[in-house]
């Protein structure tokens, strides 16, 4: 549906209490809420939406960036009959931290 809105989340993916000691209480553990601490999930998401945010709590914690990659992906081509405008590709970027 074209005039469905996708809520713009930032996901973070690692060990549950690695999680929790950067992001604190802006980790929303909502849909994965009794993952043991030594466990690794990809189902956290943080409660604001600004990668500044999550980039300075990164660092902040000794993480640096070692990656990065971004995709983009089209649900119809105009040719096969969907529509012709912008609204219908959507991206997503992942990036990826380490710490020594």
């Amino acid at each position: 549906d074209a005039k469905f809105r996708r809520v713009a989340r930032i996901t973070v993916c690692g060990k549950t209490a690695l999680a929790k000691e950067v992001f604190g209480e802006t980790l929303n553990e909502s849909r994965d809420p009794d993952r043991p601490p030594e466990r690794y999930t990809a189902r956290y998401y943080l409660k604001f939406n600004f990668l500044e945010q999550a980039f300075d709590r990164l660092s902040e914690a000794g993480f640096r960036m070692a990656a990065c990659s971004s995709t983009g992906t089209c649900a119809f081509a105009p040719e096969q009959g969907g529509p012709a405008d912008d609204k219908i590709w959507t991206s997503y970027t992942e990036y990826v931290f380490c710490r020594d």
